[in-house]
C-alpha cells in the first residue's frame, strides 16, 4: 500500500471509520506511518492525536477498542476506509458515534426487528406480537404456517395488491418467530451469502 503522506503538511492521512456490520460510520481520525504501522501489526486501531500530539490505541481508556476488518486507500491515496467491528460506544461522549447516531443498520427489515424485539421483552397488554409470544413457540409457527397457505393462494389468483400484502404477513410473522427462536433475519441472510459460490 502506497500512500501519500505529503498532501497533509503535518504528514497525517484522515482515516474514515466505518462499522462493517452496520456501515455506518463511526469517526474521524488521522493516522502517520508509525500509527498505520501499528493498526496493521495490532488489528487494532491506532491513531494520530493532533490535541496530544502523539499516537494513541482507540480504547486505550475506555476499552472500546477498534478491530480492524478490512482498510483500504481512496483513488488519491491520501485518505483511508477502515471497516472495524467496534467494542462499545466509539465516541468520548459515550455516543455510539461520534456524529450522534445509533449504530445500527438502516433498513426496514431492522427497525421491525426492534419493535418485535421491544414487544418481547417488554409485553404490552394490547398487542398483538406481545400476545404471540405469550402463546410460544407452537402458536407462532402456527401463525407463519396459515400465512404462508395464504400467501399460496393469494399467487394463484390475479390480485396483485392481496399477493403483496399476504407476503408482508408472511415476512412478518417469520420475524417473529425468528425472535422466538433467538435469531435475526440477518443469520438467515449470512446463512445465504455462505452458499454463494
Amino acid at each position: 500500500m502506497k500512500l501519500d503522506y505529503n498532501k497533509n503538511k503535518d504528514g497525517l492521512l484522515p482515516a474514515i471509520i466505518q462499522d462493517d456490520k452496520t456501515l455506518k460510520v463511526l469517526m474521524l481520525g488521522y493516522l502517520n506511518k508509525e500509527s498505520l504501522s501499528l493498526t496493521l501489526s495490532t488489528n487494532l486501531v491506532h491513531f494520530y492525536s493532533r490535541t496530544k500530539q502523539r499516537i494513541w490505541k482507540k480504547g486505550e481508556e475506555s476499552g472500546n477498542e477498534l478491530h480492524v476488518v478490512s482498510l483500504k486507500e481512496d483513488c488519491d491515496v491520501d485518505t483511508l476506509l477502515i471497516k472495524v467491528n467496534p467494542l462499545g460506544p466509539v465516541c468520548h461522549k459515550g455516543d455510539d458515534t461520534c456524529f450522534e447516531e445509533i449504530n445500527e443498520p438502516e433498513n426496514f427489515i431492522n427497525k421491525i426487528e426492534n419493535i418485535i424485539e421491544n414487544r418481547k421483552k417488554r409485553p404490552i397488554d394490547s398487542s398483538y406480537v406481545s400476545k404471540l409470544f405469550s402463546e410460544g413457540t407452537n402458536k407462532i409457527a402456527q401463525k407463519l404456517g396459515e400465512e404462508a397457505v395464504e400467501l399460496v393462494i393469494e399467487a394463484k389468483d390475479d390480485n396483485d395488491d392481496m399477493f403483496l400484502n399476504e407476503s408482508a404477513d408472511l415476512l412478518f410473522h417469520y420475524l417473529i418467530l425468528l425472535q422466538q427462536k433467538g435469531y435475526k433475519f440477518n443469520d438467515v441472510v449470512n446463512v445465504l451469502k455462505s452458499r454463494e459460490k
